[in-house]
């Protein structure tokens, strides 16, 4: 697997996967009927990056080929302008079948190192739905911490308006 940045090739492949996190309704605040000019807003535009986990196989001299086949992708931002822009917001997917491999491990190791080297010096997530609990359990075990609690503040089209939890990292002390 490569993570690498965003090209306007891979929209293609990437819509699909986008379309099906969005239209499930349970992770992101976006309408499940999201049309595919606004989640090129939120996930393409707006961010000031956007990575894509690329599948890669080798031919038999061990050479790395790239198949193309997106796994993943996140993007990049400060979570506030100005004055808040030292600290960025992520967000990531991974393509369900690709799930439970390493890949959202992988996309969030990436996205520290990046942070870092764009001289962000915190990670925040806004809203982490409360039932997405193998994403909490993989944010917290990566070094996030949960610094705030939103009751009700997501609908859920199965759990109805459910908490949500701001989470954050600060890399100031690490090295």
């Amino acid at each position: 697997m490569v993570i690498r940045e965003y090209h306007a090739s891979d929209w293609l492949m990437l819509w699909p996967i986008l379309k099906k996190e969005f239209s499930h309704g349970e992770t992101y605040p976006y309408a499940r009927t999201i049309t595919e000019l606004h989640a090129m807003q939120v996930w393409i535009t707006d961010p000031q990056y956007t990575y894509v986990a690329e599948s890669v196989s080798h031919d038999k001299k061990s050479h790395p080929r790239h198949t193309h086949e997106l796994l993943g992708t996140y993007y990049i931002t400060p979570n506030k302008p100005s004055a808040g822009s030292h600290v960025c917001n992520c967000g990531y997917i991974v393509a369900t079948e690709h799930r439970n491999a390493g890949i959202g491990t992988s996309l969030y190791n990436d996205s520290v190192v990046r942070a870092k080297q764009l001289g962000f010096r915190a990670m925040q997530f806004n809203l982490v739905v409360s039932s997405n609990e193998r994403s909490i359990y993989l944010w917290k075990k990566l070094g996030m911490h949960t610094v705030g609690k939103l009751p009700g503040a997501f609908k859920s089209p199965r759990h109805g308006f459910i908490d949500a939890f701001v989470m954050y990292r600060n890399f100031e002390n690490e090295t």
